[in-house]
């Protein structure tokens, strides 16, 4: 009996890793006014079909943002107004990436991949908070959104989609 309640915790414990499983960032810590290479690591598909889409939304603050295309993935970077301007090597910047999409590719479910972006980080981002990255994952018609964002004193853990995040470091 107790060899098959074992086992029962076991494949519980495994299926729950599984649901848990979301999009994160690789590195999950930088410091303002710095450079950041956002690898969004996707572990596997929507409801065990294959990625087709990913989209990531560039949070405020984040600036000259490159993305890197991914061979078999149309790249688009939609640019916008930011809400204010920003100082970078001399230059004034107004508008810039404010959402990056690599569509059209095939990422099925048992395998894992990355998707990556170059970006500065303002360095009048607050220190000690985290800033997230809401992602929409598209495989076919099923569609997971890891948007959810913390509310102040909430517990990141308690969400079922989180959105990747990084704590920002004061500036070196």
């Amino acid at each position: 009996m107790k060899k098959y309640l074992l086992a029962a915790g076991v494949l519980c414990a495994l299926g729950t890793n599984a649901a848990l499983a979301h999009i994160t960032l690789e590195t999950q810590e930088a410091a303002v006014g710095s450079t950041y290479k956002t690898v969004l690591r996707v572990p596997h598909g929507c409801e065990g079909k294959a990625t087709t889409a990913v989209r990531v939304q560039i949070p405020e603050g984040v600036i000259a943002v490159k993305p890197m295309p991914k061979p078999g993935w149309t790249l688009q970077a939609k640019k916008g107004r930011y809400e204010k301007s920003y100082q970078l090597y001399g230059e004034t910047l107004t508008t810039g990436v404010k959402e990056v999409d690599w569509s059209g590719g095939n990422l099925p479910d048992e395998f894992y991949d990355e998707f990556v972006f170059r970006a500065s980080l303002a360095a009048d981002l607050p220190a000690g908070q985290m800033l997230y990255f809401p992602v929409v994952q598209e495989c076919g018609d099923a569609i997971d959104r890891w948007i959810e964002i913390p509310a102040a004193g909430q517990d990141e853990d308690a969400l079922e989609t989180p959105a990747p995040g990084i704590k920002l470091l004061p500036k070196k």
